[in-house]
């Protein structure tokens, strides 16, 4: 069965645009095996192309890697060193979906991501925000996604083993991302 566009209040078929001012495109890692580190990406470009058929729809987004902020300058600067974004090298992540599916009240987009030149399908859950009208006579669309991946699958292998056992950071990563688009007239 499929979904149509209308089936979501306010939503039309169109290209949508990520605002980049009102997107965050997120992370959470385990360190030292005892909390979590967060960080942010702050530069992210992409677009939402909403078809009549909802299961036709596509999204893409491009992060630049060296706008990676977790508060702590240092560890800012390692994360870009080749042992694990590399930005030099690799200078953005990129995701692109492939696929996109009703699961109860939210959707699940299948997708490519790309990270350090290596692309993963990794899906994202995807919870609706609606639409709704903003003060410059333009139409926006909120949604928030999540999704996991392993850091070594994408070639980020560094680490510090711990004394009693254990590792500095986590494999596991986290993603989140609250984004808003704008409706492209």
């Amino acid at each position: 069965m499929s979904s149509t566009a209308t089936e979501l209040p306010g939503l039309v078929p169109g290209t949508w645009t990520i605002d980049p001012t009102h997107t965050e495109v997120g992370f959470s890692v385990r360190h030292l095996m005892v909390s979590k580190v967060r960080g942010r990406f702050s530069k992210v470009d992409g677009e939402i192309n909403i078809a009549e058929n909802l299961q036709e729809s596509s999204a893409r987004a491009t992060i630049e890697m060296a706008s990676v902020d977790t508060r702590a300058e240092d560890r800012d600067n390692h994360l870009r060193s080749p042992d694990f974004f590399d930005v030099e090298n690799h200078p953005t992540m990129t995701y692109a979906s492939t696929g996109i599916r009703r699961n109860g009240e939210d959707y699940e987009v299948d997708g490519e991501l790309t990270i350090r030149g290596v692309t993963r399908p990794v899906t994202l859950t995807v919870e609706w925000g609606g639409v709704h009208p903003d003060p410059w006579g333009g139409q926006r669309l909120g949604l928030s996604a999540t999704g996991r991946i392993n850091r070594q699958d994408f070639g980020m292998d560094f680490n510090i083993p711990i004394e009693g056992g254990g590792v500095v950071v986590g494999d596991r990563i986290d993603l989140t991302v609250d984004a808003e688009a704008v409706l492209q007239r």
